[in-house]
């Protein structure tokens, strides 16, 4: 174990580009869009790739919905009942207690109802680690995790412990490969979103529904809706247009079925909106009610800033940590040109010289969300019990959904790469090949916790990986360096010695 250790961190995770720097061949290309438009090579991937080609492997994960997903995973997600429900009905099924009128809410009904209600991120979790896992609509699971980052709400807070997966089946997923300002207005309006930026006590001081909680402007979800969703912080706005953006969002917020107008957990509610005309990035936004927030939606989608942010995130996602501006621009002007059209925009990113320029291949480093999803698909393995990989994305600092702040995981070497970091990721590795690792177990969500998880491996859960299996899934791509490391190595350290290798923490 520490010879792994030292291995790893000796090599250091440098230099692999210079290893991978040759022309790309067909093999080449194959490894280079499964790391990038998917979570890597699983067992006979790159075969598949090579047979159609690189080209041909892109166009279909452009267009998820022509691919049908495999038997077992739609079996597996169908079991997974929370998925289906809106937040009206896990409010209604899973939320807190309601008191009767002049009564104290009972703390252990309360307490009672909130562990109850853990079902609904266990069952989330579960479903976006095996469709990232095991789904062949691998761009379309890297663009969900992308947008949601983007999107980034924190499960923890308050209600969001019941919406926060309804927040990713319904306003993130069904427009991944969409158009951008469709996925502006699903996260503006979903309760998660919501609840997580305070949007719901958004209210015009001197309105005639201003009370309680409810009784003045908060602009936490416009000042990041233009920070981080749009514009960014050096995009041409100023503090009065956060103020204006938080007066067009008052009365957004929440409602359930006994109010009329309600969608989804969405309510507008007119006695708490202002009604004055208001003045955004320097266009007057007339006095129309709940259309204000859409016209103010329509325009910050369509602001070159907004564009330029996008296509430096997409370029940072798919190229590099610090993307070619030349890049970026042109990623920005095919934004503008197909008003937000992802699908589009990806397609030119792929087409782009930079995408295959052999200087930005395996220059990425992993996420640890990247780095455990590829692990497990390198080595074919089988999962019913997502625990142990929940618990270990808990320790690296990663949780599904547990991104406390709004500008979500960074996607940079420099937030993940560090030594305690690496030992863990050698640990994962280790377990995983050494079959000790308990994914093939059922797992019982309602008793064990997944911070605890990395702790129950079993001695005999799978069998040892065939290391030479998980060299030829991973298409051989070893420098000399570690060839020779692996070749010392006893036999039942190979796989992990891969899954540790300094080529496989990048893609």
């Amino acid at each position: 174990m520490r010879a792994i250790i030292l291995f790893a961190l000796g090599l250091g995770v440098a230099g692999t580009v210079a290893a991978r720097a040759a022309d790309v061949d067909e093999t080449g290309k194959a490894i280079h869009v499964l790391d990038r438009l998917a979570y890597g090579p699983a067992p006979g991937d790159i075969e598949r790739v090579r047979k159609i080609g690189a080209r041909a492997y892109i166009d279909a994960q452009l267009h998820p919905e022509r691919m049908a997903l495999p038997e077992n995973l739609r079996a597996e997600l169908a079991a997974l009942d929370t998925l289906r429900l809106d937040p009206v009905e896990l409010f209604k099924e899973y939320g807190p207690p309601q008191a009767r009128r002049g009564e104290k809410p009972d703390p252990q009904a309360i307490k009672a109802a909130r562990e109850r209600a853990r079902v609904i991120s266990q069952q989330a979790a579960q479903a976006r680690l095996l469709r990232a896992i095991e789904s062949p609509r691998q761009l379309e699971e890297v663009m969900v995790d992308f947008w949601f980052n983007h999107f980034n709400v924190f499960a923890a807070k308050g209600l969001d412990h019941l919406w926060t997966g309804a927040y990713e089946e319904q306003a993130i997923r069904p427009y991944a490969l969409g158009r951008f300002r469709d996925l502006l207005g699903a996260t503006a309006h979903h309760p998660a979103m919501l609840f997580y930026l305070d949007n719901w006590q958004n209210t015009a001081p001197q309105s005639r529904g201003a009370r309680g909680k409810l009784q003045g402007l908060n602009e936490n979800y416009a000042r990041e809706l233009m920070e981080l969703h749009t514009l960014v912080v050096d995009g041409g706005y100023t503090q009065n247009d956060v103020i204006a953006l938080a007066r067009i969002f008052t009365g957004w917020g929440l409602g359930g079925p006994r109010r009329r107008g309600s969608k989804g957990g969405f309510y507008f509610d007119a006695k708490r909106h202002d009604n004055d005309d208001k003045i955004f990035l320097g266009q007057t936004i007339r006095a129309s009610g709940a259309a204000e927030g859409e016209r103010a939606l329509d325009l910050l989608a369509r602001h070159p800033a907004t564009a330029r942010h996008i296509g430096f995130k997409l370029a940072q996602y798919f190229v590099a940590d610090n993307p070619p501006p030349a890049l970026v621009e042109r990623l920005a002007r095919r934004f503008t040109e197909t008003d937000g059209d992802i699908r589009a925009v990806l397609a030119s990113l792929f087409e782009s010289a930079e995408f295959w320029d052999p200087r930005y291949q395996g220059n990425k480093f992993k996420t640890p969300y990247h780095y455990a999803v590829s692990s497990v698909r390198a080595a074919g393995a089988k999962v019913n019990n997502i625990r142990p990989l929940a618990g270990w994305l808990l320790q690296q600092g990663m949780p599904l959904y547990g991104c406390l702040t709004p500008n979500g995981y960074k996607d940079t070497e420099e937030a993940w790469l560090n030594p305690d970091a690496m030992t863990r990721r050698i640990n994962l590795a280790t377990a995983l090949a050494s079959g000790r690792l308990p994914l093939a177990q059922s797992a019982d969500f309602n008793v064990a916790r997944a911070d605890t998880a990395m702790a129950a491996v079993t001695p005999a859960d799978a069998p040892p990986l065939d290391w030479k299996a998980v060299a030829h899934t991973l298409g051989g791509r070893f420098s000399p360096q570690t060839r020779a490391a692996i070749d010392a190595a006893p036999e039942r350290l190979r796989a992990a010695l891969i899954l540790g290798s300094p080529e496989f923490m990048r893609r």
